[in-house]
């Protein structure tokens, strides 16, 4: 049987990039005890979720990845505790600016670097002022027993790109997540559509999907947390609520995972030859 055990951190944010680090690092190290392998947090961690506004003065807390605290806190623990830590950050490079993540291996390295592919932009989640988006491409990387697909927030409404990852190999989903009220419409609440969106592509793709939000009101804005843990047939094996900090985990069974995508036959029955119209502009 090959196994991995992931998990899932949820914590508020303040403005205190230290605190942050410290108390992303503290439930890290609880992870890690629990037997997690690969541990995520929110993303965007370093700080509060800066997108609620646009504020020249904020790209200067914008990083290259190798001088960005968040990702050099992240590599000290990664190579102490033997983990992998896919980290969100606000990156620098040059003159552009990206929602970027990097994954950290447990020698304490960069694996790679995924840049943001879907940029959002509307009231409170105004970040096509701040991100270019991606020139990556989706990224998957060979982790503990598994291949790692990760996407970042706004990516994880997309089918193509948990597809994508998919066909790129990936065993498990990751999503860090910043998302909360809707700052246009108080009525409504997306909790409920954010987690069947990510449930329906473990299903569709009969694979297991680890998403990590944040929770707390910052300047009005409350992020509804509900991080979870499901399995590859959709079937939640791990949360917590809205407001509660803390660390979930769970242990997948990879060789129970490819049985069950198998027998499914969703890439076997798969049409390439008619999905050109995926491709083309509206």
């Amino acid at each position: 049987m090959t196994q991995i055990s992931v998990a899932a951190l949820q914590l508020a944010f303040s403005d205190d990039i230290e605190a942050n680090i410290a108390n992303v690092s503290r439930m890290v190290r609880e992870a890690a005890g629990k037997g997690a392998q690969v541990i995520l947090p929110p993303e965007l961690f370093e700080g509060e979720y800066f997108c609620r506004v646009e504020d020249e003065g904020l790209f200067a807390n914008a990083r290259p990845t190798a001088e960005h605290r968040a990702v050099q806190a992240m590599q000290a623990l990664a190579a102490e505790l033997k983990v992998w830590i896919p980290t969100s950050f606000f990156e620098a490079d040059g003159p552009h600016h990206y929602n970027s993540l990097a994954m950290v291996n447990p020698d304490g390295k960069v694996a790679g670097v995924y840049r943001k592919s879907h940029i959002p932009d509307g009231p409170g989640y105004e970040e096509k002022f701040y991100f270019r988006p991606g020139n990556t491409g989706f990224k998957v990387w060979d982790g503990p027993s598994a291949k790692l697909g990760v996407g970042v927030c706004w990516d994880q409404w997309y089918p193509e790109t948990a597809r994508a990852m998919m066909l790129m190999g990936a065993e498990i989903l990751f999503y860090p997540t910043a998302i909360g009220s809707e700052p246009h419409d108080e009525g409504l609440d997306t909790a409920r559509l954010w987690r069947r969106a990510m449930v329906g592509h473990a299903v569709s793709n009969v694979v297991p999907v680890v998403a990590a939000n944040r929770i707390g009101t910052e300047h009005g804005q409350t992020f509804y947390g509900t991080s979870f843990i499901t399995d590859e047939r959709g079937d939640i094996l791990a949360e917590l609520d809205r407001e509660e900090e803390g660390v979930i985990t769970a242990t997948l069974d990879l060789d129970r995972v490819k049985r069950h995508r198998a027998a499914f036959g969703f890439f076997r029955d798969r049409r390439p030859e008619l999905y050109g119209r995926l491709v083309q502009d509206i």
